[in-house]
């Protein structure tokens, strides 16, 4: 049975629950953060290996197979990710029959936002790295905190996706910073008392047909902010400002705080320059910091967690100044998450360039082109291959053109087809990974249309054999981008130019 967010005990020691669909990303974080507060864990799943099964093993959980059997009467809540129901799957219709109270993943973390100070971090693009950022950030000035992030935060600790300060105690006063998801509504959720919000476009066109009705949703989650409450909005982009105004047209009590090169006040930031593997730039409340990781889009999303940080700190009654330095150690001791500028490795071509392979998650065009500027400015002396798959039909179809426009800072161009997603079918609609390449060879001289991995690393290895040219002395970046599994197309160009160093 359905029930209300505010279910889960503010005291879980010892309360047992069971996690159906338990390798997930935001169900294997939401398991570490219950396991912390005492709570007994089980789960289920598919058997294929992901690299959430590492984090559960870590926490001594292993993934059961489906199974009725898996429910007892001594089980107090099931949580179950989007993609199980009662109607197909058979702990969810055991639960129900017993009359175990059930909850979503979105229902599951708003209630558990319910029991701290918490703040919820939403944006078409940058909720994961912001996340990041903002937990690492606090836990270097040890407010008592936890997080939860979209990926594996290097930052927090071998293979976690969540951060728990030292500082912590179940049932204290606590603070608590997730990213919050705009799909569905599902951050509707959440209990916010301080939001950010990174950005707002068209996209999940399969649930918002239009921009309006993804603006609104946005508007709809900061007006359930508490009176006076909180939004930190970026100030550079248009979605978020007009979301922003349209919200406090509605709750005139709202304290707006900008950030951005564009803002006002404390959280202005400008960029400075990039060296010795870092990118500088100047936050008007406390001066120069640097990042680790490459893009002008990441020193915005920095600055978000800044913002915030500096607004919990201030919310709990110390002097911001204070904690200055271990905020801006906090910014360089981020080093990235998991598909999202993730660097796999680094290899030699059979002519001895060297050759670094990022991973990156990027799959709305404003993310990618961001993303490849980025690169491109962090990685001057390199020569840019990128292996493209775009993610949804309705996604690619409405954004063709966006999406042919968005490769400019890459030198070659790979474009996988289409990763479809099982809530759609090719056949309704007409865009393919062909159409998209010949698209962007409007706008690009060197597009390359190969719509299986296999193809795809037999003309990647065929870029890579030629050399970089004297405008790239460093060699080659070769990056993987989409929400799809084309990662598996850099990892077969890195494992075959490993084996031929070794043989």
């Amino acid at each position: 049975m359905k029930t209300d967010l505010n279910t889960l005990p503010e005291n879980l020691k010892g309360v047992r629950i069971h996690f159906v669909g338990i390798k997930g990303t935001g169900m294997a974080a939401l398991v570490e953060l219950l396991n912390k507060r005492g709570a007994v864990i089980t789960g289920s799943d598919v058997s294929e290996r992901f690299y959430t099964d590492e984090i559960l093993e870590n926490l001594g959980i292993k993934a059961l197979p489906f199974d009725a059997a898996n429910i007892s009467k001594d089980i107090q809540f099931v949580i179950h990710s989007s993609a199980y129901s009662a109607e197909k799957n058979p702990e969810l219709a055991k639960a129900e029959e017993l009359g175990i109270p059930t909850l979503l993943y979105s229902e599951a973390l708003g209630a558990y936002s319910a029991l701290s100070y918490s703040a919820g971090i939403c944006g078409v693009h940058g909720k994961t790295t912001t996340t990041g950022l903002t937990g690492t950030i606090l836990k270097s000035v040890n407010l008592p905190s936890q997080a939860l992030a979209g990926s594996i935060i290097t930052s927090f600790g071998k293979s976690t996706c969540t951060m728990t300060s030292d500082s912590f105690v179940p049932g204290g006063k606590n603070y608590f910073v997730a990213e919050t998801c705009e799909y569905q509504r599902h951050f509707m959720a959440y209990h916010p008392k301080k939001i950010v919000l990174t950005s707002v476009e068209s996209d999940h066109q399969d649930y918002y047909p239009t921009y309006a009705d993804i603006r609104k949703a946005f508007v709809d989650y900061i007006c359930l902010l508490p009176p006076y409450g909180q939004l930190i909005y970026c100030a550079d982009d248009a979605g978020a400002v007009e979301a922003a105004g349209l919200a406090k047209q509605m709750r005139q009590d709202l304290e707006l705080v900008p950030y951005g090169t564009n803002a006002s006040g404390p959280y202005k930031v400008s960029f400075g320059e990039v060296k010795n593997g870092r990118q500088y730039f100047t936050i008007n409340s406390i001066g120069e910091c640097a990042i680790c990781v490459p893009g002008e889009h990441n020193v915005r999303n920095a600055t978000a967690a800044v913002a915030l940080c500096c607004e919990l700190i201030a919310s709990d009654g110390k002097n911001v100044a204070d904690f200055h330095e271990k905020i801006k150690e906090g910014l360089l001791n981020f080093k990235g998450g998991k598909r999202r500028s993730e660097i796999i490795g680094s290899a030699k071509t059979p002519g001895g360039q060297d050759v670094i392979f990022i991973d990156d998650y990027g799959h709305h065009p404003t993310a990618v082109k961001s993303t490849l500027k980025g690169f491109r400015n962090f990685y001057k002396g390199h020569k840019i291959i990128v292996d493209f798959m775009s993610h949804t039909y309705s996604r690619t179809q409405a954004l063709l053109e966006e999406f042919a426009d968005c490769f400019g800072a890459a030198d070659k161009v790979i474009i996988n087809k289409i990763y479809a997603s099982a809530r759609e079918s090719a056949e309704f609609f007409t865009v393919t990974g062909k159409k998209l390449a010949e698209h962007a060879r409007f706008r690009h001289s060197d597009v390359f249309y190969c719509g299986e991995f296999d193809e795809a690393a037999k003309k990647g290895l065929e870029l890579l054999s030629e050399p970089s040219g004297s405008q790239y002395p460093d060699g080659y970046l070769f990056v993987t981008m989409g929400a799809g599994d084309n990662w598996k197309v850099g990892q077969m160009i890195y494992d075959e130019l490993k084996k031929g160093v070794s043989n």
